[in-house]
């Protein structure tokens, strides 16, 4: 076949099922898993032929999607199709956006997670795997879905990789492969679940609707992990005050967990962070809104204040006009120690060469995980579940940029209000949200701003529920944090399906 040729031909599933096991408790788990790409098909218009005067529908190729899918086995003498149909199926997916669904595969919901420390340091290489005690297959069948460009995920020949690289887009094609999956694996009569982290609920609360308009999709729950859904409380621009006042509690904890305030505020976290939330929403907010109207005495006895609850000094925090943003935090809490904290995870602390510098040279709480789970994953897709390719596998890749937010021009990203709509239209949605305390990429406080400002419906406020873990953004990769995410999230899904039901 020519090269010319081979760019033209039909693209083709590549697809491997392989079958394991897994004890959880006391329960053994057998399940198949099946990897690899499959096509995603967009219908579009022929223009009429001389044998027709109608266009013609037809499924063209897009892009090959790379998931990985996993699926209990029925009980002896169950017939598999009528298990599956009762069975709860998750579809889950990261965020970046440019990443793969590598974390919460190998993190949190898989049967197999990466070897970390028990508080989510890494350890020396090589790195590992072992079987995930805490994995969510015991409550759901689980499919882990990597967007175009990350992963082994890319575009058919003669598409442009850019079309998918779009906030609209995204959401479009992951809803496509949803249904197309749905479709073709029979789970239509399933109780259907998203779960997102990070950029990944933004991809979810836009999915709710979409999948609801598009495809007559319902789900019954929606998992968000470290969710930012209103990106005006997440932008440090002159004029927004918002994330000052939400970030400052989780630079609060941060500087708990640092010890780095008085030693009154170092007894009890959740009091501490009770009292931080109280000043930054009510005489933080109220000086921020007066900005420059306020007198000199007045600012000084802020700034004491600010610095009471971050562990920066009252003389910092006065040459920051008394707003601090998140990379000067980041780099000048133990600035004296010539030690940075990290951003996904402020409990994780990195070396800069120059520590007289505004910003990190990086994130010390990504560089922890990015080695192992890198590792972890090559070795996984390609040995245990022989699936081949000498295409790099895009853990987290910057080859998504410019990513388009056109819809959004001279506006803050919000899919808070596409959330409403889904949760009014489908009553039976509910939502859990997940937050780490040492998160500073989604602060707990931003999140619980966002969700207070939903204006929903009174009757449907109960269906959202949320959780605080002593962890950051992956709060999965600390021991303790995990076992109690699982817990929760099991009990959750439960709480979401019908009365009448019961997840197998």
């Amino acid at each position: 076949m020519t090269q010319e040729n081979a760019a033209n031909a039909f693209p083709q599933d590549e697809l491997i099922t392989t079958q394991h096991s897994i004890t959880v408790g006391e329960r053994v788990l057998n399940y198949s898993v099946t990897t690899g790409r499959m096509i995603l098909k967009a219908e579009e218009e022929s223009p009429p032929a001389e044998d027709r005067e109608q266009p013609a529908a037809t499924l063209k190729p897009k892009a090959a999607i790379f998931f990985t899918a996993y699926t209990l086995e029925p009980p002896a003498g169950m017939d598999a199709e009528t298990f599956r149909r009762g069975r709860p199926v998750t579809f889950a997916f990261n965020g970046g956006p440019g990443s793969s669904s590598v974390w919460l595969h190998l993190g949190l919901l898989g049967p197999r997670r990466v070897a970390m420390t028990d508080d989510g340091n890494m350890p020396p290489p090589p790195f590992r795997l072992v079987d995930n005690e805490h994995t969510l297959l015991d409550t759901s069948d689980l499919v882990f879905i990597d967007p175009v460009t990350t992963g082994f995920s890319r575009v058919v020949p003669g598409e442009d990789p850019a079309q998918f690289h779009d906030f609209k887009k995204d959401i479009e094609s992951v809803g496509d492969f949803i249904q197309q999956y749905t479709s073709r694996y029979h789970r239509w009569l399933s109780p259907k679940f998203l779960a997102g982290e990070s950029y990944g609920t933004t991809r979810s609360a836009g999915l709710a609707g979409y999948l609801q308009e598009r495809h007559g999709l319902y789900l019954n729950g929606i998992l968000l992990i470290s969710a930012i859904l209103n990106f005006q409380t997440a932008r440090f621009v002159p004029g927004n005050d918002l994330p000052y006042i939400l970030f400052l509690p989780t630079y609060t904890a941060t500087a708990w967990y640092h010890q780095r305030l008085e030693a009154e505020l170092l007894t009890d976290l959740e009091a501490t962070l009770a009292e931080a939330e109280s000043f930054a929403s009510g005489e933080y907010a109220l000086a921020l809104l007066r900005g420059d109207a306020l007198s000199s005495d007045e600012k000084a006895a802020l700034a004491r204040k600010v610095a009471r609850y971050t562990g920066l000094t009252p003389e910092y925090v006065l040459q920051t006009n008394l707003r601090v943003d998140i990379h000067r935090f980041c780099k000048q809490l133990l600035r004296d120690q010539r030690r940075t904290v990290g951003r996904l995870d402020t409990r994780f602390t990195g070396i800069d060469r120059d520590a007289a510098g505004e910003h990190s040279e990086f994130d010390p709480s990504y560089a922890a995980i990015q080695g192992p789970y890198t590792a972890a994953l090559n070795d996984y897709i390609r040995g245990e579940l022989g699936f081949q390719s000498d295409l790099p596998y895009e853990i987290l890749t910057d080859r998504v940029h410019p990513w388009s937010f056109k819809e959004h021009e001279n506006q803050y990203v919000n899919v808070g209000e596409t959330l409403r709509r889904a949760m009014s239209i489908n009553p039976y949605l509910k939502v859990f949200v997940a937050n780490g305390y040492f998160d500073l990429a989604t602060p707990y406080f931003a999140t619980r701003y966002t969700f207070n400002h939903l204006e929903l419906d009174d009757s449907l406020r109960a269906n959202i529920s949320m959780a605080f873990y002593p962890a950051g953004h992956m709060m999965y990769i600390h021991r303790p944090s995990l076992a109690q995410l699982k817990a929760d999230m099991q009990a959750f899904i439960q709480s979401a399906l019908p009365a009448d039901s019961a997840a197998h």
